[in-house]
């Protein structure tokens, strides 16, 4: 019982900060920036940077500050990253423990996978906020490239994993049970 009072606490965790997350970074989608945030993540050198930086700059039409929104956004990604590894993480290894061979295997590596895309965003958030308080180089924006790069593969190959063989390991749970 613990135990599922625990996953529903992170799945709760995970689509809330998702949710504040969206509001708080909804500012940061630009003609300069279409994909908001995820285009500073992305940037692996710096010019690129520092065109996100120049589009952000300026107090936008709605008085809003997207270097301040953007740095906001970035340090609740802290919350969100403990939420959505650990969600990912715990799936995963449940999911895992249903199966034998190849796919408990595949789950387990997925699993550890899950908490290493969340050691990557911390350092991906760490290389953003030392862009976004004004100190780019090349090596920051290709270090937090490099670690978003390998977070979004890590964290998308663990989803596509809970979501391609988690209805059935919950099929068989239910014709068990």
């Amino acid at each position: 019982m613990m135990k599922k009072i625990n996953w529903l606490f992170l799945v709760a965790g995970t689509f809330i900060m998702i949710y504040i997350m969206a509001i708080t970074g909804s500012t940061l989608k630009t003609a300069a920036t279409p994909h908001g945030i995820l285009d500073l993540e992305l940037a692996y050198n710096s010019s690129k940077a520092q065109t996100i930086l120049n589009a952000w700059t300026p107090i936008n039409e709605h008085g809003t500050n997207n270097i301040k929104a953007a740095i906001k956004n970035t340090w609740l990604d802290f919350i969100f990253l403990f939420f959505y590894s650990l969600f990912l993480f715990y799936s995963c290894k449940t999911i895992a423990e249903s199966y034998t061979g190849f796919i408990s295997s595949l789950g387990k590596l997925l699993a550890m996978g899950a908490l290493n895309a969340g050691m990557l965003d911390i350092a991906e958030n760490a290389g953003m906020l030392f862009t976004l308080h004004g100190f780019t180089s090349n090596g920051i924006s290709i270090f937090t490239a490099i670690c978003s790069v390998i977070k979004w593969v890590l964290a998308l190959s663990a989803l596509a994993y809970l979501l391609l063989t988690g209805p059935l390991a919950l099929l068989k749970k239910i014709k068990k049970g």
